[in-house]
């Protein structure tokens, strides 16, 4: 299956009912969006003794990725509209989330608690997670994966192609890093984009906005509830005691059999 949640496309594999044998090599080809299908991350839907499902998701360059907020929304859409359910638990490396129908088409999924320890994200070295001793002095943040959040006057005017890699491999994060431009319009409102670790740059992304609602919560901008315009379109996120809720709409494009 083809799907998005914001312009942020996922191919989805359905191994419930078969083993599917994915690898690095076979997700890259099939992230060549000239060659393959085309993606910033692939998912893979497995059958869970504990849970609805378990999903295992990969980045486009083929590593590994413990968590993606807005692959999960879509596939808890897709399970929902499968089985009738409303509430569901989604099994992941990042831990067991819980996903609801939010009503007028939108999707909740609950993120977890966000990690905000140096040896958590994971960092190099102790630093202050809140004022990274980088160029800017970015937030860190994991939600599963790790996020280094930037704060400017104009995230529109960032070029994410020139500062993204970079940040993504700076030697103070040994597992590399998620990357977001963040800029406060309103207590409530944050305009964000962002570089994602192993794919570059993309339309959206859940955890990332997850990452950033926190990091503007923990410096004082924002409130725990906020709406985020991203370059696909807007998400809201609620920081609750329960974890990072995570709300947006998706699409499932269109199904295909992949040949190799």
């Amino acid at each position: 299956m083809k799907m998005h949640g914001l312009g942020n496309d996922f191919v989805v594999l359905d191994a419930r009912a078969r083993a599917v044998a994915m690898t690095p090599g076979l997700a890259r080809a099939m992230a060549d969006r000239h060659r393959g299908v085309g993606f910033d991350q692939l998912a893979v839907i497995e059958p869970s003794d504990t849970a609805d499902a378990r999903l295992v998701f990969y980045n486009a360059d083929g590593s590994l990725s413990a968590a993606c907020g807005n692959a999960t929304r879509c596939i808890a859409r897709h399970i929902m509209d499968e089985t009738g359910k409303t509430d569901l638990t989604l099994a992941t490396d990042r831990g067991t989330l819980v996903a609801r129908d939010a009503g007028g088409g939108l999707t909740s999924v609950n993120m977890g608690h966000p990690m905000t320890r140096w040896d958590e994200i994971p960092l190099a070295q102790e630093v202050d997670t809140l004022a990274l001793p980088i160029d800017g002095a970015p937030t860190a943040t994991s939600m599963g994966n790790p996020h280094c959040t930037f704060f400017v006057a104009d995230a529109g005017a960032v070029d994410l192609a020139t500062r993204g890699p970079g940040i993504e491999h700076h030697p103070l994060f040994p597992e590399r890093t998620n990357v977001q431009f963040a800029h406060v319009i309103a207590p409530d409102i944050l305009r964000m984009r962002v570089w994602e670790r192993g794919t570059g740059i993309t339309l959206a992304s859940g955890s990332s906005s997850c990452a950033v609602a926190v990091a503007a919560h923990r410096r004082g901008l924002t409130g725990p509830e906020v709406t985020i315009h991203l370059d696909g379109g807007e998400i809201r996120v609620r920081i609750a005691d329960d974890g990072v809720w995570m709300t947006g709409p998706t699409a499932h494009v269109f199904d295909g059999v992949w040949r190799g």
